[in-house]
């Protein structure tokens, strides 16, 4: 079996990532998504699907993690599942002592306890790179993390186990230029994603803002869209460490991604975010600079009650807005009353009886499902999201109100 590419997504944008599959050059029919994840086949060289690993690690947006599919058989029992892992040739895998983890999942299948599938599979990792050593089973096997560490991955699903290798490290939301927590920040994969859903159109007449944009996530991750920035330029990823991968093969991936980065820039910034806090927004700014963004972006405090239609394009120089918010929940806030209070607000800003107010796109994430009374009228389009834990829709209003 030769090895596939598994991406894992957040719950909802498997068909974003999909597409950002496509946009990357790879065929529709390279491509099977399903839930919470999203699968290439690279092809059979070993060239291609490192290659591949190395294009989908620096430049995907909205996928949390690139992981090797090796192995992949059906199981019922420990021993199954002890034997079938131990035919995987883990010494092609495993560089001699490096240290090694196993994690993963199991979902509607009989083998259900993880911590025992976990011990299982590592003991026969290690028996398999023991006889290959010509050392017998219950040997000590090295292991030193200072040389490299690889993280194995099993997900099994209606009794089928599937062996992954993790090519990323850290998760992909991990750009690198958000190094200081701001309170309840929003994943930059799924913010990444929101805006792609919302069909964000870099520099076409039309302003992006973020009214409660917090620690800037989502008007950096538009600024780096238009940008045509790759999101992990910036960052390392396990796979390039590994002694059987080309360490060009990265370094020309990067190479081609700084090279097709827009040098171009527009007379104004066309993309905003405002807070009430003043603490959010040097954040923000300070984040915008890490990411390379900061002459793209224009943040400002404000509070939100005070954007009215004028001031509004007073402020951008735009009659055109894109609005994406993802208001707090009641973390933020002295109490839930006090988030459904905001919600209101914002929907009378942006919106009048359900139809958003000329010259607006809006789309808010959102966990309370009475937004839409709240708003006066259904969203033209929904679709169910998780930030974080918490279950969410992206209310989306878009079609003007015909007279």
């Amino acid at each position: 079996m030769h090895a596939r590419i598994v991406m894992t997504t957040l719950f909802g944008i498997e068909a974003v990532t999909a597409r950002e599959l496509e946009f990357l050059g790879y065929q529709r029919e390279q491509i099977t998504v399903s839930d919470g994840q999203v699968v290439l086949d690279p092809g059979e060289q070993w060239q291609d699907v490192i290659q591949a690993v190395a294009i989908l690690n620096i430049h995907l947006a909205t996928a949390e993690r690139v992981l090797l599919q090796i192995a992949a058989f059906e199981a019922k029992t420990f021993d199954r599942l002890f034997d079938q892992t131990r035919l995987v040739e883990w010494e092609n895998w495993v560089p001699d002592g490096f240290a090694f983890i196993v994690n993963g999942y199991s979902r509607q299948s009989e083998l259900f306890g993880i911590p025992a599938c976990q011990s299982l599979i590592k003991k026969a990792v290690v028996d398999r790179l023991l006889e290959h050593k010509g050392l017998n089973s219950g040997s000590h096997l090295p292991e030193d993390r200072s040389l490299g560490l690889i993280r194995i991955q099993f997900g099994i699903v209606a009794n089928v186990v599937h062996l992954m290798i993790d090519t990323s490290g850290d998760g992909l939301h991990k750009r690198g230029y958000r190094p200081l927590l701001h309170e309840a920040p929003i994943r930059e994969t799924l913010a990444a994603a929101i805006i792609r859903l919302a069909r964000f159109q870099s520099f076409e007449h039309e302003a992006f803002l973020d009214p409660l944009c917090g620690s800037g996530t989502f008007p950096i991750e538009a600024a780096m869209m238009a940008a045509n920035m790759a999101p992990g330029l910036n960052r390392s990823f396990d796979a390039e460490h590994w002694p059987h991968v080309n360490p060009d093969t990265f370094a020309s991936v990067r190479a081609a991604a700084r090279a097709n980065i827009k040098t171009s820039k527009p007379d104004r910034p066309m993309i905003f975010g405002s807070d009430l806090s003043a603490r959010a927004i040097e954040t923000a700014r300070s984040n915008a600079s890490r990411a390379g963004v900061s002459d793209l972006v224009e943040f400002w405090q404000a509070d939100v009650r005070t954007l009215k239609d004028t001031g509004l394009s007073q402020q951008t120089g735009s009659d055109r807005h894109l609005i994406i918010c993802n208001p707090p929940y009641g973390e933020r806030l002295s109490s839930i009353e006090e988030a459904e209070q905001l919600h209101m607000t914002l929907s009378r800003i942006f919106l009048d009886r359900g139809f958003p107010r000329p010259g607006i796109r809006f789309f808010i994430l959102s966990p309370l499902k009475t937004f839409e009374e709240m708003a006066g009228g259904p969203a033209h389009k929904r679709r169910k999201l998780y930030n974080g834990m918490i279950p969410c829709t992206l209310y989306q209003y878009f079609r003007q109100r015909r007279n």
